[in-house]
């Protein structure tokens, strides 16, 4: 039903919203042509950027009336591809409607617009002593709207969930030009169909987000950090659940590291081995907490339970901040694969958090047989089910869809999700079934249907009609 933009439509695109809020053809800047995924470039017949939710309405309403699809963007920062642009569409960019307008700190909520960064949310929070619960690295670039649509995760999912946890309420316009104003900031609210709850992870194929109530948390007065060996998978998940136990609600990170891709952090960062010897695996631990020499004699306590259980084999505790940052250098070598691994095909995967460990044996076992000397690196969150694999297997020979399809058969042989996050946009379309049953599949189609008749919103994102 859609069609692409004519030189009619854009001529009133440009009567209805101004010159300076369009862009069109050549003047559309290159970076909006793509995302951070590295899908192939499309142009857009043209960029919109407006500066209200008015102006957005009058966006949709006019490409509703012409059958001309829009794509949102964001920061741009998406790894699935869900951000790239559509022959003849209109791509409409939310980064001048940026602003942070309202925070109560007694309610400890607080009020954005979707242009407006998940750095400029943190730091308002921050300033009002409070903190925003989802952080990740491209927290200086990704906007609150793209966050929503993908519901990002990141660093604090373990202890306060993905970012449909922060969400109090929306305010939504319609691929018609209609506005859902869902702005209402309670937890509790049993009033029928939780409306909001549709377009958060949709990807923009239901409607944009123009506004967000978000839910704020306490900050804490003090962190410890540890770094924590330990002989094999089922001892690492014995771990977790003691120190859940020992500090509940205040385990803010549980990041859990194989030793392929704790060699490969050292000798890339040329950092010295943290213990004595090598282990199978390793734990990056955070506890938050309100006073930092009790919190870390409590974890040092329950590292020493640990030890005598079997769980831990060594272990180090920072003494400072600036050795907690040392410890998280070896976690954060993500930012060396492409330069490392020439370069990686990159899977964020989730799964039953039993299975994760025979989930990484059988993935690796797979690949091997298939790609004999191949370089994998496991690594993940864990805490949460999130598990990330980075692989050189076949970038030689150019079969990334051959090792794709050998990891998503065993995600979905160990009933696991093909995206942890980042969503499904155009690169995971093929393995959408490897996670969600043909009913699922055929549920998801009817709202879209319903909310978005002609399939103008990001069309060809998540899967086809």
């Amino acid at each position: 039903m859609a069609a692409a933009a004519t030189p009619e439509f854009l001529a009133a695109l440009v009567d209805a919203l101004g010159a300076d809020c369009v862009q069109v053809g050549d003047a559309v800047p290159a970076r909006h042509h793509t995302d951070w995924s590295g899908t192939n470039p499309v142009a857009p017949a043209a960029l919109v950027r407006p500066r209200s939710t008015e102006a957005v309405s009058a966006l949709l309403s006019l490409c509703y009336a012409h059958r001309v699809p829009v794509v949102p963007q964001g920061g741009l920062t998406g790894l699935a591809g869900a951000a790239v642009p559509s022959a003849g569409c209109v791509a409409l960019s939310l980064d001048r409607m940026n602003a942070v307008e309202a925070l109560d700190a007694r309610a400890a909520t607080l009020t954005a617009q979707a242009g407006a960064t998940i750095q400029a949310v943190q730091d308002t929070a921050l300033a009002a002593g409070l903190q925003f619960g989802v952080d990740f690295g491209a927290r200086g670039s990704a906007q609150v709207g793209g966050a929503i649509a993908t519901n990002a995760g990141g660093n604090g999912v373990l202890q306060h969930g993905m970012m449909r946890e922060q969400v109090l309420g929306l305010e939504v316009v319609l691929a018609d030009g209609s506005v859902l104003p869902m702005l209402r900031p309670m937890l509790k609210n049993n009033t029928g169909y939780d409306l909001k709850q549709c377009f958060i992870g949709a990807e923009g194929t239901l409607g944009v987000v123009t506004r967000a109530v978000l839910r704020l948390r306490p900050l804490p007065a003090a962190r410890a950090t540890a770094l924590v060996a330990l002989p094999d998978f089922d001892a690492a998940q014995g771990l977790l659940a003691r120190l859940q136990a020992r500090f509940p609600g205040a385990l803010s990170a549980f990041e859990l590291m194989w030793r392929d891709f704790v060699a490969a952090s050292l000798a890339w960062q040329n950092l010295r081995e943290p213990f004595d010897a090598a282990h199978p695996f390793v734990a990056l631990v955070d506890v938050g907490g309100q006073d930092e020499a009790m919190l870390r004699d409590a974890l040092e306590a329950v590292l020493g339970d640990a030890m005598a259980a079997g769980e831990a084999i060594d272990a180090a505790i920072a003494q400072s901040q600036a050795q907690a940052r040392t410890l998280w250098k070896i976690r954060e070598a993500t930012a060396e694969l492409p330069a490392h691994m020439h370069p990686p095909i990159n899977f964020d995967v989730s799964l039953p958090l039993a299975d994760i460990g025979r989930f990484a044996d059988a993935c690796r076992d797979a690949l091997t047989a298939r790609w004999p000397g191949h370089h994998s690196l496991f690594f993940g969150h864990v805490g949460d089910g999130n598990l990330h694999l980075s692989t050189d297997a076949a970038t030689v020979n150019g079969e990334e869809a051959a090792v794709e399809a050998l990891v998503y058969a065993q995600v979905a042989a160990f009933g696991g999700s093909v995206s942890a996050e980042h969503g499904i946009g155009l690169h995971k379309k093929p393995y959408l079934g490897a996670s969600r049953t043909p009913a699922e599949l055929a549920a998801m189609r009817a709202i879209k249907r319903a909310l978005d008749p002609l399939n103008l919103m990001n069309p060809g994102k998540v899967f086809d009609l």
